[in-house]
């Protein structure tokens, strides 16, 4: 799942216009975003190819952003910064949107999700393993990124005059989005 976190962060826009795009964007993608650095951090996080060539082949060592708690407190992190940036509204919507990454993660991954940072407890690793049937996360993340872009291309047409400025930035998301699915299907 990658191109279906974005097609949410667009659905989200539609109902909340004063959330920056560009911040429910990053929400969506923040977890990994702070698994990319760890992972630059001398691989304390860090992934493993078990499919090579497959949809989602990789089995993610994320002990720390993708484990449950780690992913709440990122969320809150996010949230913290979205509520002193642009108010309490925009904290509790971009905190649920770091969080959603995470929701939508426990659908496509192998168990490879722990509850606690570090796997802490050795409690049993989640995910209920969607990438393995290929055709229905792309289905899934289709319908996240046909859905979002048609929520947000409807709400700017409805917030603002039918102007060039919202046309080209209501046709520029979907674009983008259909530009990453095809590109996250083919990879």
């Amino acid at each position: 799942m990658f191109v279906g976190h974005f097609g949410l962060a667009a659905a989200v826009k539609a109902a909340q216009p004063r959330v920056p795009l560009w911040s429910l964007m990053l929400a969506t993608q923040f977890l990994d975003v702070i698994f990319v650095i760890l992972y630059l951090a001398g691989g304390i996080e860090s992934f493993q190819a078990v499919a090579p060539g497959t949809y989602g082949e990789a089995l993610i060592n994320a002990q720390y952003t993708h484990s449950l708690l780690g992913a709440l407190l990122l969320s809150a992190l996010y949230g913290g910064f979205g509520a002193w940036r642009w108010g309490r509204t925009a904290g509790w919507v971009l905190g649920a949107v770091t969080f959603s990454h995470w929701l939508l993660d426990l659908l496509v991954h192998r168990a490879d999700l722990p509850l606690l940072p570090g796997n802490a407890g050795g409690l049993p690793l989640l995910g209920f393993g969607l990438w393995q049937t290929p055709w229905i996360t792309a289905v899934a993340e289709g319908v996240l990124v046909v859905v979002g872009a048609v929520l947000y291309f409807r709400s700017v047409r409805e917030r603002a005059a039918v102007t060039w400025r919202a046309m080209v930035s209501g046709g520029a998301m979907a674009l983008l989005l259909a530009l990453g699915l095809v590109v996250d299907i083919l990879s």
